[in-house]
C-alpha cells in the first residue's frame, strides 16, 4: 500500500502577493519561496475568501464559508461539533498538529445558545482546538507576543515562553523544526502552521520587522496601488518586508529539515496568507475591504502532485485548500465542504469562472472577481446598524476593469456605460451567494450609505 503524504499547511497573516519574488517583488525578500515556487506549483491568482483573520481561519479548518461556521466575524468561536481538516485527517490515520496563532476560541457565535469565555490571553482548551492532537498555540497570537517577546501555550496548556532575544518568527520554527524531529517516520502527519507576520501589531500600532529591517529593506519599488495615497505605508512597508523576508527564512529552514529526513518529496508542502494588506489607503485600517490589496494573496504547492515548476493562471481561491488537503490525503470529500481542489483545477476538471469573497466588520459585503472585473457589493448600514452576517438588499459599491485600470482607482460603479457590465456582474454575485448557502439578495445600485467605525484587530 503506498505511504500516504505528510502535509504542511504554512500560513502567514495579512501577506500581499506582490511581496513575493515569484509574484513581482523585485528585492530578495522570498528566493526560498520563490526556488518551492520553480519547483512546484504557483497559483497565479490566489484569493482570500474573508480579508479578516478569524472568519478566513474558519473557512480553512471546515470548508465552509464564515456564515456557515458562525465565524463571519472576528471573536466568535468555532463550534465544536463541526467537522474538521484535522478531524478529517485523524480518521484518515493522520497525526495532527497546530503551531501558532488560533483566533477561533473566543466569544459567540450565531450557532451555539451559549457565548464562549475569553481565551484570548489564556490558554485555549481541548474542546475548542477543532480537533487537533499536538498544539502549541495562542489564540491571538499578538495578544500574547510582540517581535521580540511573548509566549504560546502547549498541549498541558502549560505557557512557553520565546527565548530572550529571538524573533517571534524564530522562535516559532525552532519549535516547529522540534516537532518534526520528534515525528515518526512511520507515521503520515497533517502539520498547520499559522505565523502571526506580517500583521500590524495591534497595541503598538505598527509592522514589528526583525531588527533592521528598514535599513535592509528601505529601498523597495511602491506597488502601484499605494502611489499617490497616503495611509501609513511610508513609516511601516520596510518592517512589512523584513516580516515576510523571515517568514521566507523560516520555510527555508522548514524544507530543509524535511530535505535532512528524507521526506522532502514525500511531504506537500503548500504556503498561503488570508489576507493582504493596504496599508489603511481603502478604510480606517489595514484589510476588511474588496481591493486586491486585500484579497490577492500568494499560493504555492510542493509535494506529490505539485511539481515541475508550473504556473497555474486560473482563478483560486483560499477556500480551495481545505479540498485540496483533504484530497492528497486520500479522503472522501464532504458534499457540502465548498471550492475546488488544486488537483481538479490543474487537471482541467473543475476551475472557477469567479471567485468570491464575503466582507464583514466595516461592512457587509459580498464580492466577485473574474480576470477583467472586480464587482463589490454593501449593505446599507443605516438599515443593518450591527452589521450583520447577511443581508436581504445590498447596493453596489465598487466596479473595476482590472484590465485597464490594475491597481482599482478608477471607480466605475456609477459609470452609465457600465450599467450592462453591472447587471450581469449582480447575476453572477447571486449565483455565488447562493452557492454559499446565503438567501440570494436584492441588489440595487449604489447609493450614499452611513459610515461606521468597527473594532479592528
Amino acid at each position: 500500500m503506498k505511504k500516504k503524504p505528510n502535509i504542511i499547511f504554512m500560513f502567514s497573516d495579512q501577506q500581499r502577493w506582490d511581496t513575493v519574488g515569484c509574484y513581482g517583488q523585485e528585492l530578495p525578500v522570498t528566493p526560498n519561496l520563490d526556488n518551492m515556487a520553480a519547483e512546484g506549483v504557483r497559483m497565479e491568482n490566489a484569493f482570500t475568501c474573508q480579508p479578516v483573520c478569524g472568519p478566513a481561519r474558519s473557512a480553512l479548518q471546515t470548508g465552509k464559508y464564515p456564515t456557515e461556521t458562525g465565524c463571519y466575524n472576528n471573536g466568535r468561536h468555532l463550534p465544536p461539533y463541526l467537522d474538521t481538516l484535522a478531524k478529517r485527517m485523524i480518521a484518515n490515520d493522520y497525526r495532527t498538529g497546530y503551531i501558532g496563532k488560533w483566533h477561533l476560541a473566543t466569544g459567540p457565535n450565531d450557532l451555539v445558545p451559549d457565548a464562549c469565555p475569553d481565551y484570548e490571553t489564556s490558554a485555549v482548551p481541548p474542546y475548542l482546538r477543532g480537533g487537533y492532537e499536538d498544539w502549541l498555540a495562542s489564540d491571538v497570537l499578538e495578544f500574547t507576543s510582540h517581535g521580540y517577546d511573548g509566549h504560546m501555550f502547549d498541549v498541558n496548556g502549560d505557557k512557553r515562553e520565546f527565548p530572550e532575544g529571538s524573533y517571534r518568527v524564530d522562535a516559532q520554527t525552532d519549535w516547529v523544526l522540534e516537532y518534526l524531529d520528534e515525528r515518526p517516520d512511520d507515521e503520515p502527519f497533517f502539520l498547520f502552521l499559522s505565523y502571526i507576520e506580517p500583521h500590524h501589531q495591534n497595541d503598538r500600532h505598527c509592522y514589528e520587522g526583525p531588527h533592521g529591517s528598514p535599513e535592509r529593506w528601505g529601498n523597495y519599488k511602491v506597488p502601484g496601488d499605494l502611489v499617490g495615497h497616503d495611509g501609513d505605508w511610508q513609516e511601516n512597508f520596510a518592517d512589512y518586508l523584513g516580516c515576510c523576508n523571515a517568514l521566507d527564512n523560516a520555510l527555508g529552514k522548514i524544507r530543509s529539515k524535511l530535505d535532512e529526513k528524507g521526506i522532502k518529496d514525500d511531504t506537500l508542502l503548500i504556503y498561503a496568507s488570508d489576507h493582504g494588506s493596504h496599508f489603511k489607503t481603502r478604510n480606517s485600517e489595514y484589510k476588511r475591504d474588496c481591493h486586491d490589496s486585500c484579497l490577492r494573496i500568494p499560493m504555492v504547492a510542493y509535494g506529490p502532485g505539485f511539481t515541475g515548476g508550473k504556473v497555474y493562471d486560473g482563478l483560486t481561491s483560499l477556500m480551495d485548500i481545505p479540498r485540496t488537503l483533504l484530497t492528497a490525503a486520500g479522503d472522501d470529500i464532504p458534499s457540502d465542504w465548498q471550492g475546488i481542489s488544486l488537483q481538479d483545477q490543474l487537471d482541467g476538471t473543475e476551475t472557477h469562472d469567479v471567485v468570491f469573497a464575503q466582507i464583514s466588520e466595516s461592512e457587509t459585503g459580498r464580492c466577485i472577481r473574474d480576470k477583467r472585473w472586480k464587482y463589490n457589493v454593501r449593505a446599507n448600514l443605516e438599515l443593518n446598524e450591527s452589521a450583520p452576517s447577511t443581508a436581504p438588499v445590498y447596493y453596489e459599491e465598487f466596479l473595476y476593469d482590472l484590465e485597464s485600470d490594475p491597481h482599482e482607482q478608477n471607480n466605475l460603479v456609477a459609470s452609465e456605460q457600465h450599467v450592462d457590465i453591472r447587471a450581469k456582474l449582480a447575476e453572477r454575485l447571486k449565483r455565488a451567494i447562493a452557492q454559499s448557502n446565503e438567501p440570494v439578495p436584492q441588489i440595487l445600485p449604489v447609493v450614499e450609505w452611513k459610515q461606521i467605525e468597527a473594532p479592528y484587530s
